[in-house]
């Protein structure tokens, strides 16, 4: 069995190293796959970093690459949610998938934004098959992890252009920090949207009030 998973990762391994070598569109392979449940050894992460700090010119196309690559490659988890959903769903009464649908439509786009930024070891995968089961509308899916990916890869490459070979050891050193900080922006952001909303709606209802009285 050892030996099986040994020579399974050593393809991947040659995977990997072949499709690097393909420069942007590697990547763009590369952050499909990872997005689509089958991570390559090192991580797109390293991957994104190690072409950018070789070629700073390019740094934006690797990046723009990986965006593209993991933001539709989050469409196999969420399919899979979506396609297995009925059968997911049984496992929970009518009032707990009420209530997670309920939170699905009002917070969906916010909690798929969490999970884009959140650091390693963040359950995302479920969520995005959560996503699906509970048929989060696709382009508001799409933009959450398009903005959140959007919001990583750009850091990554900047980091690789300005600290060179050791850009990334300071992510990983770093971006679980970095990545909290980035929810809790995530959180404050929705928090003033959910105040500026309930204002309006108070705003209207007065006028609504006083034209009434008149």
């Amino acid at each position: 069995m050892n030996v099986f998973f040994l020579s399974i990762g050593s393809k991947l391994k040659s995977l990997q190293v072949m499709l690097v070598g393909l420069g942007a569109f590697g990547v763009l392979a590369i952050a499909l796959l990872d997005a689509a449940l089958l991570p390559l050894p090192g991580g797109l992460d390293a991957v994104v970093m190690t072409l950018s700090h070789l070629n700073h010119a390019m740094m934006p196309v690797y990046v723009l690459a990986a965006i593209v690559g993991s933001t539709f490659g989050c469409l196999v988890p969420y399919w899979i949610g979506r396609k297995t959903g009925e059968a997911a769903l049984r496992r929970f009464s009518e009032e707990k998938r009420a209530k997670v649908s309920d939170w699905i439509d009002r917070y969906d786009l916010w909690s798929m934004l969490v999970g884009a930024v959140a650091p390693p070891g963040f359950p995302f995968k479920p969520l995005l098959v959560t996503a699906g089961v509970f048929r989060m509308k696709v382009w508001r899916f799409l933009l959450a992890i398009a903005i959140g990916r959007t919001i990583r890869f750009a850091l990554e490459g900047w980091m690789a252009v300005r600290y060179g070979e050791q850009a990334a050891s300071v992510f990983k050193q770093h971006y679980p920090k970095i990545g909290l900080g980035l929810i809790a922006a995530v959180v404050v952001i929705f928090l003033i949207n959910k105040f500026l909303s309930r204002r309006q709606e108070d705003d209207s209802l007065t006028e609504g009030d006083l034209s009434a009285a008149e």
